[in-house]
């Protein structure tokens, strides 16, 4: 695929997306950018439909809300998108000459609706912004790139807001900063936004997680804003004021991507090969370590015995999380590889018991 840009800056600065999570009123959404048209931002986003989890919710204003949208640009100058998730939507937001849309996480997850929308496109070429899915897949992700690109489309931009979870977390949707990343490796170019509203699910770590995004070189971020955020109509504990948008901006640290310095190159190349080294000693005790499972594997199947032996990992996932806290090393981090690690020596009893069966069974 051959990806083109949205925003296309070259000056440095970090795209900026803000608006309300939903257009409320007229007189809502004009005080919220007007508020930020002086901030220089780059696009105003408002939710004029709203998918909601439960019925009864607030499901957004529908279709008189463009009118207010175009509004917003003939009275600021500002380029605004909204969220579609059908046919109707994109036909509406093109009617109203919306600028930018974008597929929300609910859209993003169905095949289905994503072909929708991107049949709904063929023929246009308006730009579109493509949340990542609910849940953690990077292969849905990537599909409904790969739908909306074949409709035509060739400036896409994606938007990470974290991913659905169970259980306790200091976020609303967990970032699992591994899944953009990835995504940016296999497309450099593509421009990458952190919808850090999304990840946070509450104002007092926006700074942080936007931060993060910058660290990362990210390439922008879409943040949720309101005249009167704690009686937002709806997402009210994860939004900000216009002023307080601008301060989250102001106080960002950029970063660069690289430096030419020569020390600085030289010095990270020597930090780059111990840890290629220490990468190399890392598999070659993983390697060991499922040697040692192929003959409990054959061990077990001897004596019949199960190869999940729930009290031993329960054991082993307790200690050596407590193990790796001693050396700075999180509890999340830990629980995935050690995850990992044991579904692969499971993995490999499995196969040793199922080639030893075959084999048994072609003796007789």
């Amino acid at each position: 695929m051959d990806i083109k840009p949205i925003f296309k800056k070259t000056d440095g600065t970090p795209i900026i997306i803000a608006g309300p999570c939903s257009a409320e009123s007229e007189e809502q959404v004009l005080a919220t950018a007007k508020g930020l048209a002086k901030r220089n931002i780059d696009l105003f986003r408002a939710g004029i439909w709203k998918p909601r989890t439960r019925p009864g919710s607030f499901e957004g204003v529908g279709r008189i809300g463009l009118k207010w949208m175009q509004k917003v640009r003939q009275e600021t100058g500002l380029k605004v998108t909204t969220e579609v998730a059908n046919r109707e939507h994109v036909f509406e937001a093109l009617k109203h000459n919306i600028d930018v849309l974008w597929l929300g996480a609910r859209t993003t997850v169905n095949p289905f609706s994503v072909q929708e929308v991107a049949d709904a496109l063929e023929g246009t070429n308006v730009p579109v912004m493509i949340k990542n899915p609910i849940n953690p897949d990077l292969k849905l992700w990537l599909g409904a790139i790969e739908r909306i690109y074949k409709a035509g489309i060739e400036n896409i931009a994606v938007i990470h807001r974290g991913f659905s979870h169970h259980g306790d977390s200091g976020f609303r949707n967990i970032p699992r900063w591994q899944i953009p990343i990835e995504l940016k490796r296999q497309f450099p170019d593509l421009e990458v936004i952190c919808d850090n509203s999304h990840i946070c699910g509450r104002r007092d770590i926006l700074q942080k997680v936007a931060q993060k995004a910058m660290d990362l070189n990210f390439d922008g971020l879409m943040t949720e804003t309101h005249p009167d955020p704690d009686n937002a109509w709806s997402d009210a504990a994860q939004q900000i004021t216009p002023d307080t948008f601008h301060d989250l901006v102001e106080n960002l640290v950029l970063r660069n991507v690289t430096s030419e310095n020569r020390e600085f190159k030289e010095t990270l190349e020597h930090f780059r090969s111990e840890i290629d080294e220490i990468d190399n000693e890392l598999i070659n005790i993983l390697g060991r370590r499922m040697q040692i499972a192929d003959k409990i594997g054959l061990y077990k199947k001897e004596n019949n015995i199960a190869i999940l032996q729930t009290t031993r990992w329960n054991n082993i996932l307790d200690n050596q999380v407590a193990k790796g806290k001693n050396v700075g090393l999180s509890e999340g981090f830990m629980s995935i590889l050690l995850r990992a690690i044991h579904q692969e020596s499971i993995n490999h009893q499995a196969e040793v018991m199922n080639n030893e069966q075959l084999k048994d069974m072609k003796g007789h």
